[in-house]
């Protein structure tokens, strides 16, 4: 959670302002988008929590400096919550390897070498991994099926190649850090997954 948020919070808050506070948080379409159904449910049982800790609060300790720290805790303890638990499934849910139209492993690594004379190193890196992972459906290591993870690329390839499983879980490894973790890629990184693209390139089950 980010200063941002923080601020957001009235100094002078209360009961009802500090449960409006929550609901606009959880509200944000990343909590629905991640997984409707269950996530509805969570989120519901928070708020019906939410709104009985600040009754009880409110009961307790009627208001002053220690009531407004407790009224805040609260809030912030709930949006950390839900932040971690919808952060993992939106981040399970948007590492598919591939998105859009149909691609060959050819026009993947040439998406790969344009990104990578452009300096954008993260396209690169995920250009590269598609080129990896069509390639390996090309050859038939792996059967064709679509909303395949990253992961799922691996711990299936690496299951037909052991030789280059462990080249393989590295590789999904840093396609997550850098595509959806926002670490920055190197070059040499890059480089690595190129090589690991030719070596797999004449490999079949």
């Amino acid at each position: 959670m980010n200063s941002a948020e923080v601020t957001d919070i009235p100094v002078e808050i209360g009961r009802d302002a500090a449960r409006d506070a929550a609901v606009r948080e959880l509200s944000d379409p990343a909590y629905r988008d991640a997984e409707p159904s269950t996530l509805t449910r969570v989120l519901r049982w928070l708020l019906d929590l939410l709104d009985r800790l600040l009754g009880g609060a409110a009961s307790l300790i009627p208001g002053g400096f220690v009531g407004l720290l407790v009224l805040i805790a609260l809030v912030v303890a709930v949006i950390v919550v839900i932040r971690l638990r919808v952060g993992k499934l939106a981040r399970t849910a948007r590492t598919a390897v591939f998105a859009g139209r149909r691609l060959t492993a050819a026009d993947h690594r040439r998406a790969a070498e344009a990104a990578e004379a452009k300096g954008d190193l993260a396209e690169a890196v995920r250009e590269r991994f598609r080129a990896i992972a069509r390639g390996l459906e090309e050859r038939g290591v792996l059967d064709e099926r679509s909303g395949r993870t990253v992961d799922e690329v691996a711990r299936a390839a690496g299951a037909e190649l052991p030789d280059h499983a462990n080249a393989l879980r590295s590789a999904a490894q840093l396609f997550d850090d850098v595509w959806y973790g926002g670490r920055e890629a190197t070059v040499d990184e890059y480089r690595r997954l190129s090589d690991l693209d030719l070596a797999l390139d004449g490999a079949r089950r």
